[in-house]
């Protein structure tokens, strides 16, 4: 869509908070030396990285682990703060390792070339690889502990560096059920895991494959380095534990014959047992090796205290399935998410200022994936506190959606969604109907509070809203406005200002299957002709981007053009048509002629911010795209705000919801500057029933009792103080004429009918079509419609006693 760009202003974010970090250091103290600010981590190495930045297609890739097995590479990095300037300063950085009694193992050249990136996109914003000596790379030789350090030398100071590695051996996933399957193994509680994850499709991905089960019967042998446990093909990794390495020592060979008609192969039965506890993507996949995890659990569950408890690790780091789903157009799943704002997610919740005063607890639900995972795991509506919640900056990656143990009640084994049965508003309403995109509604949402309470406590200088979610207890805020990204606030039309009036929504709310996830996650082709080569918007729209649209570039000499690409695709299901969301559907505006949507609702915006103070609390007349609001503008001025920055915060320009969006600012307009704004509702309500306070003059009101309410008449240009008389079979109303030989009048009654609105070419013939299902075939009503000049069609077409309908038109031929 063609809306605030919020990976770019994560990013803006994220860079002036680095920035101005060192610049607040240099102008406290402008002779002090730079504060050197380093880290050392193992870069995760995934193969989208190995095909994008051009590096042997030999090299073994890399969740990224603090625990990994004997012979298989650490990519080592120190990352320093991003400053060019700080960057500059380093001279040298000296690295040492610290291995375990009777290893040989070194420290070695890094593989990595220089234009090879720190690995997630949000930390490409704060940290650089250090520019001297900046990559190592450990391979470990026997099983222990081993800690790497490195001193970064700059002209400014030294500082020291360092990071800790659990190596050990992989032990397969039998030994893992062993303990996983009980709650308590003697004074250990352990989580009860193994059941769930054995029903996921991890547990039997490989078994499946072998055994020809497989829908496409595409199996082969490369596709198990990333089906099994530990397959590294290096010589120094044969005595891991892993597949490959028990795969040389009892000479198992990849099955020639696959096929598998009457569900009798033996594949799968006919391999060594070890061999079957180190297939299917297991547990060690994502935690590491188990090794030095089995001792020290039952050492613990002894009593014993062990500082090495857990010996593995429990990350949340998205490398762990990048190292299999960074690898397009087969598994792009990751590919896709690295062009998402969820990869860019702002670091500010959970700053060291916010975890000392305890609001990070309330910031993390939504901007930290343990965060996330704890309120959605501990409480159906999102509500319970998060006392002990892991605020460390992690991005919101794959596992904030993905449960990878699976569910106790699995309802989507195949995405290992989390289930989240409901969604809780800031003003109370819980919204039960958006299917997957529940998911998406528990952070898309304005969670400071009700919108109403909002305005009214801002002047008097109280908290705003309580807590981060409605519900919740602890810390209060004042904050006017509602929070940013208030998507699902404004699909479900609720919790903003109306005015006391009813203003209608859109049928996105209840047509489109699982809200969010149906439009921004719709399926596009990975290629655009047979020779193979990747289409651009698979991997920069749709899917796990949630992008619905793209920029492509073109380069002429020195000049760069961009194009946005909109993906209207899932849209045209319904809509039918349309090449970009800027697509006529209203005169929302009251301009006289009718625009695109997205043009309609940003006249509207700007036509409201002329009407609403400048940075001086001065009404000026220009037009604003932001507010700076202060608690002496006046109570309609502050509604009128708080609904300029919701239509503006929520970032599609009217598409997921136009009817309420519009609604909102003309209302807001009408309310600063009186009701009689020309053509709107309010201007026709007020001429019919005095004033908008009278009950009858709501849209929805229906004060002769016929049925039809007033929207409607509004739309028919109908009297609505005269009862109209219902036809048994409905009306087709066409530019003035009905069809079928009847008169309209203000006593023609419409009960149920759907308004059809469309630009017509002449020459060209028009069919209108029902369905009422998206899953059904589409239905021609009536004859087609030849049009003689290049004037709209308005059709109303009857839906009595259908439970819903949808509604399209096809030309012929296309204009």
């Amino acid at each position: 869509m063609k809306m605030k760009n919020p990976t770019k202003m994560a990013q803006t974010c994220l860079l002036t908070i680095a920035l101005l970090s060192i610049a607040g250091t240099l102008l406290a103290t402008p002779a002090s030396p730079f504060a050197l600010s380093a880290r050392v981590v193992p870069r995760p190495l995934t193969p989208g990285d190995i095909t994008s930045y051009g590096l042997p297609a030999s090299l073994e890739v890399s969740g990224g682990l603090n625990t990994f097995a004997i012979g298989t590479p650490a990519y080592l990095e120190v990352e320093v703060t991003m400053s060019n300037t700080y960057a500059s300063t380093i001279t040298n950085v000296t690295w040492s390792l610290t291995s375990p009694i009777g290893s040989a193992a070194v420290l070695s050249a890094n593989p990595l070339t220089t234009n090879v990136p720190v690995f997630l996109p949000s930390d490409r914003l704060i940290y650089q690889v250090s520019p001297v000596s900046g990559r190592m790379v450990l391979r470990p030789d026997i099983a222990g502990d081993y800690t790497v350090k490195a001193v970064v030398a700059s002209t400014s100071g030294t500082t020291n560096v360092s990071a800790n590695f659990n190596v050990g051996t992989y032990y397969g996933v039998d030994v893992c059920e062993g303990c996983h399957t009980d709650s308590t193994i003697g004074s250990l509680v352990v989580p009860e895991i193994y059941p769930s994850w054995s029903t996921t499709a991890h547990a039997s991905i490989f078994t499946l494959g072998v055994e020809g089960i497989l829908a496409g019967n595409h199996y082969s042998v490369n596709c198990i380095k990333c089906h099994t446990t530990g397959y590294d093909t290096n010589a120094s990794a044969l005595l891991d534990g892993g597949f490959y390495g028990i795969q040389q020592q009892d000479g198992w060979m990849f099955p020639t014959n696959l096929a598998n008609t009457n569900l009798a192969s033996t594949n799968w039965t006919s391999m060594p047992e070890n061999l079957r506890s180190v297939a299917n993507i297991t547990c060690e996949n994502c935690h590491g090796p188990g090794s030095q995890h089995i001792l020290p659990a039952i050492e613990t569950a002894s009593g014993t205290v062990n500082t090495n408890y857990p010996g593995l690790d429990i990350s949340y780091n998205v490398g762990v399935c990048e190292q299999c789903h960074d690898d397009a157009p087969g598994h792009a799943q990751g590919t896709q998410w690295y062009a998402s704002s969820h990869a860019v997610t702002t670091t500010s919740p959970t700053s060291a200022s916010d975890v000392a005063s305890g609001a990070a607890e309330y910031c993390v639900r939504c901007h930290n994936t343990p965060g996330f995972i704890a309120i959605v795991s501990n409480n159906a509506a999102h509500n319970g506190i998060v006392t002990s919640t892991n605020v460390a900056y992690s991005a919101i990656g794959c596992q904030a959606c993905h449960e990878p143990h699976g569910q106790t009640i699995p309802t989507n084994a195949a995405y290992l969604l989390r289930v989240v049965s409901s969604a809780k508003f800031g003003d109370g309403t819980v919204v039960t109907n958006g299917g997957e995109g529940i998911l998406c509604m528990t952070c898309h949402q304005s969670r400071n509070g009700s919108a109403v309470t909002n305005v009214a406590n801002w002047p008097r200088w109280i908290p705003t809203w309580p807590g981060a979610i409605i519900g919740a207890t602890g810390p209060s805020s004042r904050d006017f406005g509602p929070h940013d990204n208030p998507q699902g606030d404004m699909l479900e039309g609720i919790n903003a200002i109306t005015y006391g009036l009813s203003i209608p929504s859109s049928a996105h709310r209840l047509s489109v299957t699982n809200s969010c996830v149906g439009c921004h996650m719709q399926t596009i082709s990975p290629s655009t002709n047979s020779n193979g080569s990747i289409n651009p918007a698979f991997v920069l729209s749709g899917g796990h981007t949630w992008e619905m649209s793209y920029n492509a570039y073109t380069t002429n000499g020195s000049t760069i053009t961009t194009n946005t690409i909109d993906q209207v695709a899932v849209c045209n299901q319904c809509h039918g048509g349309i090449t970009n969301f800027d697509f006529p559907v209203e005169d929302y505006a009251n301009v006289g002629t009718i625009l695109g949507v997205q043009t309609e609702v940003q006249i509207l915006l700007n036509q409201l911010s002329t009407l609403l103070p400048n940075s001086h609390g001065i009404v000026d007349g220009t037009v604003k795209t932001s507010l700076s609001v202060t608690t002496n503008w006046t109570t309609a001025q502050l509604q009128a705000a708080y609904n300029f920055q919701f239509v503006s915060a929520d970032g599609s320009l009217g598409i997921h919801n136009a009817p309420f969006a519009t609604g909102l600012l003309n209302a807001s307009i009408a309310d600063l500057i009186g009701p009689a704004v020309p053509g709107s509702f309010d201007a026709w309500a007020t001429n019919y029933f005095g004033s908008l306070t009278n009950p009858e003059a709501t849209a929805f009101a229906d004060p002769t009792g016929d049925g039809v309410p007033n929207w409607l008449k509004f739309a028919l240009g109908l009297d609505p103080l005269i009862r109209a008389t219902s036809l048994p079979n409905g009306v087709v109303y066409a530019n003035g004429n009905a069809l079928g030989g009847n008169t309209p009048t203000n006593t023609l009654a419409i009960t149920t009918a759907a308004d059809i609105t469309w630009d017509t070419v002449a020459g060209t013939s028009y069919q209108i079509q029902e369905v009422t299902s998206l899953s059904g075939g589409w239905q021609n009503v009536g004859s087609p419609i030849a049009a003689t000049n290049t004037a709209s069609l308005s059709y109303l077409t009857p839906t009595a006693g259908n439970v819903q309908q949808y509604f399209r038109v096809v030309s012929s031929p296309t204009p």
